[in-house]
């Protein structure tokens, strides 16, 4: 071969279609965001978000004379219109240098591409797109990114503002224009109507672009069926023809199978609109023009960008002179378009879902049939991701009134079989490598072998590439799967491309349009190298949806319209799986949407993986003149993570929403069981009894007309499985959408992890939390709540439902209920709220024991419940059914020790504040009590002393509300006590044994550990270790421990020659019945006894000293009402004797003996005897 003919490998055609392949893409994405900028400035009106220059009153007219003059450049005579620019210049430079620079690297990028279409009509390339698949779909996909690239730039409104005003500044700066401003001005006004201007550049390129197109004859046809003729063809079914399942999907165009039906539609009309003279002589070329304009009524150009098909093609064919002919085939189609293109692609979309949905079954239950139907997998997710993009394009650019064929309320289905095809893939990938390893190895490399032998004429470069190609292959071996081997045959599929370029020439030894089967062979195999090595490659190739990142409010829309259509909520997460793709449309060269520091790291890589297959592409790659220069960093604006961002924040909100939802059915469930647990109530009860005896005696049961009510478990009595109840609704809807939250573990977006389960975890936490509260009723303006036992009761419906969700999803349940109830426990849950132990805490302190003070209510020790008393006014509610042992168990449930340990706190909070101002009384009246100690043998100087005390009934009245919250303290302890032994009876006889062992002479801080334990269980012990630290907290600093000691012992003294004043109270009158006082002044000997041990534990005193003086004090000055002769002062003398036994009964410091000592026995037989005679005879 003579040296002077320029070879085809120094051509490097497949290496500058790569390189400005992917680098148009790059400029695209560039141009694109410059272009979205300039909407966002029109539309947002934020002036941060545009330059200051553009939107400046002063620099608004020389940016209109800027605009009108260009591209010419005139700065002499238009000194005033452009001095403004003189100050802004550097700002100027600096702002606007990436735009500019930007628009520079178009121009250099347009300049590459028309040398390389020339270069290849120099060499009279053959293309073929089933034979020479790469070479052929390279060159098409270059002509349609050379097309859209101008047909974008000339979409920016600010070009020339832009472009203008950068040069200006320039010549101001430096004192001349950018050197490539003259042509780039050109340029700009050269492609103001781009695709007119690209129509007189390409005849020259019509002969080749026309050839490549109409090859396509042979496979878009194929392509762009009908939904029927699919059905009838049985596509993509793997179970149509069993005894062929494990056959291998075999085709002459494996490549063409799985090509992008949208990108064939670009190739053609942009193709045709470019070569437009060939329509009036190929028939083929026309019926492929005429099939692309049927389809659609417009085309992507770029992400969210459309090319209105029809009106571009009629405005540039009208000015053609014979074209009247075409014109009218455009409008042919369009009404064809407008009128069928839409329910056709809807019947496609019907078919696709059924057909992946079995795709996705037989594979999911046989992963195995991956290998030999592994064309199978991506066609279905090549055709689905086609109809999928065309519905979302025509639903944001619809053209016709009806609307219902552009609205798809299963589309979510669609996208669920494609994720899960998708994840079938990732999943079984070793699976398809083993395969396809040995099918290259045993089959592959034999017959390519046999087809290189055969050859008549095979060049010495070409017989290397492919002997390479052959030995690779028959390298392979299992064991490399088996062990994990990492697969790259990159280089081979380089070299392959290489050879489609050597061969394709017009003057090639081994011309590959001779040599059609080797063609067709290699493109197999290279689609059998893909799957070994390039399974997520091909998964972007085929299944990318990206493109929903730029429609987000009809991503949105669909995602709303799933979770309103219960049947489509179970493919909800698809909306989630999607934000994942969305990375996935950002490249290196727009570094505002992905980082710098990635984008070199790749470049890097690029480079040294590229140098692998041949050094001349290094060369290449440092002579070629880079249009992508190093000003895109070092001006490159503030990094602006947009797309990441979006596909974070919309997979949040989409997560959310399911969740939100998830627990809104939830929440409607347990309404629907609360209600239902709430018939089973005793209360309830009292009608159908009611009934029931009225029956029996044969009355009349009230009004004819009034409906019987239903009894509890008619719900579940059904006659017919046709009918569906509202609880039958909700937890089919809920087992759907849990399917949906279930279906992945977790996700990543953007090197972020999302855990969809999290989310219903969290929101089922807030609802709980929110749900328990609500259900306490607690209404401040009437003090009403709840009662603790109807709460239990609809608690635990709650929690049963809650329980019932680990069917749906593999959620902890119990964590929930942990960190809920554990939250209930305190007095604020972690959002600061009030929680049930604050609302009862307050409710009883301020509602219930605040009508004990005040008279209303009475402590029945005989029922151990407060029940109200017979008043004027009558309360709202009614104390037995919220004090009883029933009830008190029901709140001991619900708050648990730690929040029945809240409510003693508060309870002694109240104690403590009483003893304040008792301590107070004993202060005013110390000299008087000093006395009356050392006094009690002498009757008549107490009797004086005592008309010397005053404030006695504050004293007596103020000790009784003490005992009074010590009564209901009891209760609650007992509660406690009895619910724990339920849940942890050997822990709680263990600390019950722990407490009734501890020896006397055990130290006492030792002890008040004991007894703090004890009490936390509920065990009642000697000395209450809350009262003690309640206590202990109101010691004073101005008061010596010595006084203090004197003012608890006077206290005592205090409350003993105070009690004979209660016999004159007509409420003291005690009742064998209630085993107490009306006034509760029954509670005094748990108050007496309680105080004293806890006030003389604090001051180191001797308990039973003190009690045994008190007794003394109580028993003289008791002793002395039964010499009265006044029947006012001694009417209920009896009752009042009383205490004095139930104080000893009380104390666990006093005995009988030691009462016997002080007061006689028989006259508390007496009194036991009187007031039981006096209770009798009442009763009669």
């Amino acid at each position: 071969m003579s040296r002077g003919v320029i070879q085809p490998s120094q051509q490097k055609l497949a290496e500058k279609l790569t390189i400005l392949n992917d680098r148009g893409i790059g400029m695209l994405t560039r141009v694109y965001n410059i272009k979205k900028q300039g909407q966002v400035w029109k539309a947002c009106g934020d002036p941060k978000a545009k330059p200051s220059y553009l939107v400046d009153k002063n620099l608004e007219s020389a940016v209109k004379f800027i605009v009108r003059k260009f591209p010419a450049v005139e700065t002499r005579n238009n000194n005033q219109q452009l001095a403004q620019l003189q100050k802004e210049k550097s700002e100027i430079l600096k702002n606007l240098a990436l735009y500019y620079f930007t628009f520079v690297d178009v121009m250099e990028f347009k300049d590459h591409v028309c040398e390389l279409l020339n270069t290849i009509d120099a060499c009279q390339v053959f293309f073929d797109i089933t034979v020479n698949f790469d070479l052929t779909k390279n060159y098409l996909d270059l002509v349609v990114t050379y097309t859209t690239l101008m047909t974008i730039l000339s979409r920016i409104e600010e070009r020339k503002a832009i472009i203008g005003l950068y040069n200006y500044a320039h010549e101001m700066t430096h004192g001349a224009s950018d050197r490539e401003y003259p042509r780039l001005g050109q340029m700009i006004v050269d492609y103001e109507n781009p695709l007119k201007k690209m129509m007189e550049e390409f005849v020259p390129h019509g002969k080749s672009l026309s050839d490549a197109l109409t090859s396509l004859q042979m496979v878009y046809p194929r392509r762009n069926l009908s939904a029927d003729q699919w059905r009838n063809a049985q596509l993509l079914s793997l179970i149509s023809a069993p005894s062929t399942m494990l056959n291998p999907a075999q085709s002459d165009t494996m490549p063409c199978e799985y090509l992008s039906l949208d990108a064939m539609e670009k190739w053609i009309v942009f193709g045709f609109i470019l070569c437009h003279a060939v329509l009036n002589s190929d028939a083929a070329a026309l019926s492929l023009w005429k099939l692309a304009l049927q389809s659609s009524t417009c085309l992507c150009l770029f992400r969210d960008e459309v090319f209105h098909i029809h009106k571009a093609a009629e405005d540039l064919f009208v000015n053609i002179r014979g074209y009247n002919k075409r014109i009218n085939d455009i409008r042919e189609c369009k009404e064809q378009a407008l009128s069928h293109a839409g329910s056709m692609h809807r019947e496609r979309r019907k078919f696709l879902r059924s057909a992946l949905k079995e795709l996705a079954t037989v594979l999911a239950d046989q992963p195995g049939l991956l290998g030999p139907k592994a064309l199978f997998v991506f066609m279905a997710l090549s055709f689905a991701r086609d109809e999928i993009i065309w519905l979302l394009r025509h639903a944001d650019n619809i053209q016709k009134k009806s609307t219902d064929d552009f609205i798809d309320k299963h589309i979510a289905e669609l996208i669920f079989y494609m994720e899960e095809l998708r994840a079938h893939v990732r999943k079984y990938g070793p699976v398809m490598q083993r395969y396809y390893v040995q099918y290259l190895s045993g089959f592959d490399a034999v017959v390519l072998n046999e087809l290189v032998q055969n050859l008549s004429v095979c060049p010495e470069d070409e017989s290397i590439i492919m002997s390479s190609f052959v030995n690779t292959m028959t390298s392979l071996s299992v064991k490399q799967v088996e062990d994990g081997e990492v697969f790259d045959f990159r280089g081979m599929r380089l070299d392959w491309f290489r050879l489609q370029a050597y061969t394709s020439v017009s003057k090639a030894s081994l011309g590959i349009a001779d040599h059609k089967e080797l063609g067709k062979m290699m493109n197999t195999i290279i689609f059998h190298t893909k799957m070994v090595d390039s399974l997520v490659e091909m998964l972007v190739e085929t299944s990318d949806l990206s493109i929903f990142c730029f429609y987000s409010r009809a991503f949105e829309k669909m995602f709303q319209q799933c979770l309103e259509l219960p049947s489509q909520s179970r493919h909800s997460i698809c909306f989630p799986l999607l934000c994942t793709h969305f990375m996935s449309c950002t490249h290196e060269l727009c570094p505002e949407e992905v980082n710098t520091h990635t984008w070199i790291q790749k470049l890097s890589i690029w480079i040294i993986n590229t140098c692998s297959f041949s050094t001349m592409t290094l060369i290449l790659i440092l002579t070629f003149p880079l249009f992508v220069t190093l000003h895109v960093f070092t001006v490159s604006p503030p990094q602006r993570h947009h797309i990441g961002d979006r596909s974070l924040s919309l997979c949040n909100m989409f997560l959310d929403e399911m969740a939100k939802q998830a627990r809104n059915l939830i929440t409607d469930i347990c309404t629907e069981q609360c209600t239902l647990s709430d018939q089973l109530l005793p209360k309830h009860c009292a009608k159908t009894i009611s009934q029931a005896v009225n029956k029996k005696s044969k009355k009349a049961t009230g009004k004819k007309g009034e409906p019987e009510r239903e009894k509890p478990g008619v719900e579940s009595m059904r006659k017919n499985r046709l009918l569906v109840t509202n609880l039958d609704k909700l937890h089919t809807a809920l087992s759907e959408l849990c399917f949906s939250i279930n279906y992945v573990p977790n996700l990543a977006v953007w090197e972020h992890t999302f855990t969809p389960r999290e989310y219903l975890t969290s929101h089922l936490e807030i609802r709980f939390t929110k749900s328990i509260v609500g259900m306490t009723m607690y209404n401040q303006a009437t003090q009403e709540i709840a009662k603790p036992s109807e709460l239990l009761t609809s608690v635990r419906a709650y929690m049963t439902v809650l329980q019932s969700i680990e069917n749906y999803v593999t959620i902890d349940i119990t964590r929930v209920f942990n960190n809920v109830l554990l939250q209930q426990t305190q007095h604020l849950d972690s959002h600061g709220e009030p929680t049930i132990t604050s609302l009862y805490t307050n409710w009883y302190l301020e509602t219930l024991l605040r009508q004990v003070s005040n008279g209303h209510i009475a402590y029945f020790p005989a029922m151990k419940a407060f029940v109200n008393l017979p008043t004027e006014n009558e309360l709202t509610f009614n104390a037995e059914e919220y004090s009883d042992i029933s009830e008190m168990r029901s709140l001991s449930e619900l708050l648990g020790p730690y929040g029945m340990k809240f409510l003693s706190e508060s309870l002694m909070w109240h104690i403590s504040s009483q003893v304040a101002e008792l301590k107070k009384l004993v202060v005013e009246n110390m000299e008087v009590l000093t006395q009356m100690r050392t006094s009690f043998d002498k009757p008549e100087h107490m009797a004086a002393l005592f008309k010397k005390l005053t404030s006695v009934d504050s004293v007596l009245k103020r000790m009784t509300i003490i005992g009074v919250i010590l009564s209901f303290r009891s209760l609650a302890q007992e509660a406690l006590r009895d619910v724990l032994s339920c849940h942890i009876p050997f822990l709680v006889s263990s600390v019950e044994d722990f407490k009734d062992h501890i020896p006397r002479e055990t130290d006492m801080k030792v002890a008040m550990n004991v007894y703090e334990l004890s009490s936390a269980a509920g065990l009642p012990c000697e000395i209450d270790p809350a009262l003690v630290v309640a206590l202990s907290s109101q010691k004073s600093e101005n008061i010596s421990p010595e006084e203090e000691y004197k003012i608890a012992c006077l206290l005592m003294v205090f409350v003993a020659v105070s009690l004979p004043t209660l016999a004159s109270n007509v409420m003291s009158q005690y009742s064998p019945a209630i085993e107490g006082h009306c006034n509760n002044i029954h509670c005094l000997a748990k108050a007496i006894n309680q105080i004293a041990a806890a006030l003389f534990t604090i001051h180191k005193g001797s308990i039973e000293d003190r009690l045994k003086e008190f007794l003394a004090l109580a028993s003289s000055s008791l002793l002395k009402i039964g010499q009265e002769t006044d029947k006012m002062t001694t009417r209920n003398r009896e009752s009042v004797y009383l205490l004095l036994d139930m104080i000893v009964q009380e104390s666990p410091f006093l005995t009988m003996d030691l009462l016997e000592s002080c007061f006689p026995y028989v006259l508390l037989r007496n009194a036991y005897h009187a007031v039981y005679k006096q209770s009798i005879s009442a009763n009669a």
